[in-house]
C-alpha cells in the first residue's frame, strides 16, 4: 500500500513539473481582497502588488506592497462628542516562499517573512502615524493557466490583530 502511494505522488508531482517555476526567473503581479482587523467589524478591501524572484523550483524571494485597510472611523467621548475620520494601513513585506506541486498546474505554497506596517489616522484636525515591524506569515494556492501566467489565493497574517484574504494574478518572466 505504501509503495502505491508513494508512486501515485512521485506521478502526481513529475505531471505538474511542467507550469512548475523555473529556476533564476522574475515574476510580478497584483492582487485584490479583504483585510480584518480585530477592533473594527467590518472587513474592508485591500489592493497589492509583488515582484518575485525564483531562486529554485520550489523558492522564491518576493517583495511587495499593500494597502491593508482604509477605514472610516469615529473619534471621540461621549461627553465630547465624535469626530469623522479616517485610518489608513499599508503594508510592505519581504519573504521567503516555498510551493509544493500537489497536481497537475496547482501547487500550495507557504510564506514567512517580515513586514513593515504603517498605520495613519486623520480626525478632526488631527493627523498622526505609527509603525511597526511583524513577523509575517500565510499560506495558498496557485494555479498556472501558462508557464507564464498563475492565479493564486492566499491567506497572511500580517499581525496578531489582521487577516489577510487576497486572489491574485502573476506573470513571470
Amino acid at each position: 500500500m505504501f509503495k502505491k502511494i508513494a508512486v501515485t505522488s512521485a506521478l502526481l508531482i513529475a505531471s505538474s513539473a511542467a507550469f512548475a517555476a523555473q529556476p533564476n526567473t522574475f515574476y510580478a503581479g497584483g492582487d485584490v481582497g479583504k483585510t480584518k482587523v480585530d477592533d473594527f467589524s467590518k472587513r474592508d478591501t485591500s489592493l497589492g502588488g509583488f515582484v518575485g524572484y525564483n531562486f529554485h523550483e520550489n523558492f522564491a524571494v518576493e517583495a511587495g506592497y499593500r494597502r491593508l485597510a482604509d477605514f472610516d472611523i469615529a473619534v471621540g467621548t461621549p461627553a465630547i462628542g465624535f469626530a469623522d475620520g479616517s485610518a489608513k494601513v499599508d503594508q510592505t513585506h519581504l519573504s521567503l516562499v516555498g510551493s509544493l506541486p500537489v497536481a497537475q498546474n496547482l501547487s500550495l505554497y507557504g510564506r514567512l517573512g517580515v513586514n513593515h506596517l504603517e498605520a495613519k489616522v486623520k480626525a478632526a484636525g488631527y493627523s498622526g502615524k505609527d509603525s511597526t515591524t511583524k513577523a509575517l506569515y500565510g499560506v495558498g494556492l496557485s494555479y498556472a493557466f501558462t508557464p507564464a501566467v498563475s492565479a493564486r489565493l492566499e491567506v497572511q497574517k500580517p499581525s496578531s490583530d489582521a487577516t489577510n484574504l487576497s486572489a491574485g494574478v502573476a506573470f513571470q518572466f
